[in-house]
């Protein structure tokens, strides 16, 4: 009935089974808890042990053997999957055989109906320490013509490498078991690059993760580093704000853009602490002062470096990543205005400076240019200065933000839009969906920190990893396609296939976070599989390293020096019915 029900739609609840099991249909569109043992892409069950909300008894009125919606099994936030006992899983495993088993005519099923794979959750109790446990229907047409059934054991973690398997005696394993002559083996393993990179001679640490992932066929031994000869992709999630990057400055800056979009949204604008000495009045009114006395005639002396100042934007960029984002020089009048006025903390200083700028181009005491096609109010005020003629603006309520906010959005985008065709990573029509003026204020700003995010990734990609042109021009389309179709998230893992000689120097002679090798003979659906692998964190999310089953001695015969892995094996077996 579950499966009947989830055809529609996957059910976001758990159904429960005889009071003690917790039923779940995961669909092909979500992770699979067991996508390092079992590489099917199908709907599957997952079952594991059932916890029960206190205030509600969700089995009052059912009755036993019924599998009913389970509204009092909605887990704590806190609390994850928890397992069933082996004894349990194996009656449950049974079950579920027998009533797709066509043999078992006295159970008188008049429609059998081919199931879903079932994957149960198991408290590792027995002397194999086993985890999960699996079943999969074997098709022939329509119909069911056997069962696979999986088996995956955990133990760990450990340095202690005289726990680890011989491959050797893994293959001769497997081909006992299964009465193979030939066997094939493929390899995976996955490091993490960001760790071994560095800013500065400074490690890294934040929330952001950069890893390869490197597949390969034939294996010759147990954590073999990977041929060069490998399929590999690089795994990219990367939070913005490090204040190590080289484009840091410009995050503080979207910081401030954001504050003003939230502030002309909830009515509350959070000022941020002044980044100059001087007050944002005393920094506009020195600007206009100089731009009158350019219009009277008189040559300022200090301009070049004034101009200078006026790019603090971006002038903290780190050496090494100047090749890549340097700082335009073509600002305008409302992008200078910009860098002053970032400084204002209050919105009483913001109304001051909006006056005094309106005032100037009121009397005609400056002129200044702007860039074409920018749709904001200032812009609107200083193309009829030109004309002599200035209409009133009532500098109250949400405006002064708002006029404030437009002119930040129109000078950020100009330098994002400047590094991506600068950088000859986008076209101009490309970029036209980050850079539209045709929807609201609120979305612009959304775009923008997505150009941001994106940005973060090209340059960190860059200068750890040292990524040229011809890698980050993929990435590039592979980060542009997912913002055109999704809403900001910096936890979203990008994803771009290289070549493995682009990442050696960061994986050759490091430890993987995993390492596994897929032993298997067979093809189509009589093809069966050993895996052996090891991994830093545990390979299941309802087992810990001080949990049932896992070994409590972490440090047996291992050095200080070696990587903690904890061992996961995963073997299947074949029954036709």
């Amino acid at each position: 009935r579950i499966y009947e029900e989830g055809k529609a739609s996957i059910p976001e609840h758990p159904y429960l089974f005889e009071t003690d099991v917790e039923i779940r249909l995961v669909g092909d569109s979500c992770k699979s808890p067991v996508e390092s043992f079992w590489n099917g892409n199908n709907m599957i069950y997952i079952l594991q042990k059932a916890r029960h909300d206190e205030e509600s008894d969700p089995v009052e009125e059912s009755k036993p053997g019924d599998a009913i919606y389970a509204s009092g099994l909605l887990p704590k936030e806190s609390s994850g999957p928890e397992a069933l006992s082996v004894r349990r899983a194996k009656q449950l495993i049974s079950l579920y055989t027998m009533v797709q088993n066509p043999n078992m005519t006295h159970l008188k099923i008049s429609d059998l109906v081919v199931l879903p794979p079932l994957w149960i959750r198991c408290d590792g109790s027995d002397p194999e320490h086993t985890c999960w446990l699996g079943a999969e229907p074997l098709k022939a047409g329509n119909k069911i013509a056997g069962i696979n059934f999986y088996m995956v054991t955990c133990d760990g973690p450990t340095a202690d490498k005289t726990y680890f398997a011989n491959l050797e005696e893994l293959k001769r394993a497997h081909k006992m078991k299964h009465h193979s002559s030939v066997v094939m083996t493929k390899g995976f393993a996955q490091y993490e690059l960001v760790r071994a990179a560095a800013i500065d001679d400074t490690i890294v640490e934040s929330e952001s993760n950069v890893s390869v992932d490197i597949t390969w066929n034939t294996v010759d031994k147990i954590l073999e580093t990977p041929p060069l000869i490998s399929t590999a992709t690089v795994n990219i999630a990367l939070e913005s704000g490090d204040p190590r990057s080289p484009v840091y400055p410009l995050y503080r800056e979207l910081q401030f853009l954001l504050a003003l979009a939230e502030g002309l949204k909830t009515g509350v604008t959070e000022w941020p602490e002044p980044l100059e000495s001087e007050s944002a009045v005393e920094l506009v009114q020195e600007f206009l002062t100089d731009l009158k006395k350019k219009l009277d005639g008189y040559c300022v002396s200090g301009n070049k470096n004034e101009t200078e100042k006026i790019k603090c934007d971006t002038a903290a960029v780190d050496s090494s990543i100047k090749s890549i984002f340097s700082e335009r020089g073509d600002l305008d009048f409302a992008e200078q205005l910009w860098c002053k006025m970032r400084s204002v903390s209050s919105y009483q200083e913001l109304v001051e400076c909006f006056t005094l700028i309106i005032k100037s181009l009121e009397h005609g005491e400056i002129q200044p240019w702007i860039h074409q096609g920018s749709s904001s109010l200032l812009s609107k005020l200083i193309q009829q200065s030109y004309h002599g003629k200035v209409e009133v603006v009532s500098l109250s309520g949400i405006t002064p933000i708002q006029m404030l906010l437009e002119i930040g959005l129109d000078k950020m985008k100009k330098d994002y839009v400047n590094f991506f065709i600068g950088q000859e990573l986008a076209t101009l029509t490309y970029l036209d969906y980050f850079i539209s003026t045709s929807v609201d204020l609120q979305e612009q700003v959304h775009r923008v920190q997505k150009l941001h995010h994106m940005l973060e990734i090209m340059v960190s990609c860059t200068v750890l990893l040292q990524f040229k042109h011809e890698n980050l021009i993929p990435l590039t389309q592979i980060c542009m396609k997912y913002y055109k179709e999704n809403p900001l998230n910096e936890k979203h893992v990008f994803q771009l296939p290289i070549r493995p000689a682009l990442v050696k120097n960061f994986y050759q002679n490091d430890h993987p976070e995993m390492w596994k090798v897929d032993i298997s003979s067979g093809h189509g659906p009589k093809e069966v599989k050993t895996t052996w692998q090891v991994s830093t964190n545990p390979p299941v999310e309802h087992l810990t390293s001080n949990g049932t089953g896992l070994l409590s001695d972490s440090t047996v015969n291992g050095s200080s020096d070696d990587r903690m892995y904890f061992i996961a094996m995963a073997k299947c077996s074949q029954v036709h019915f």
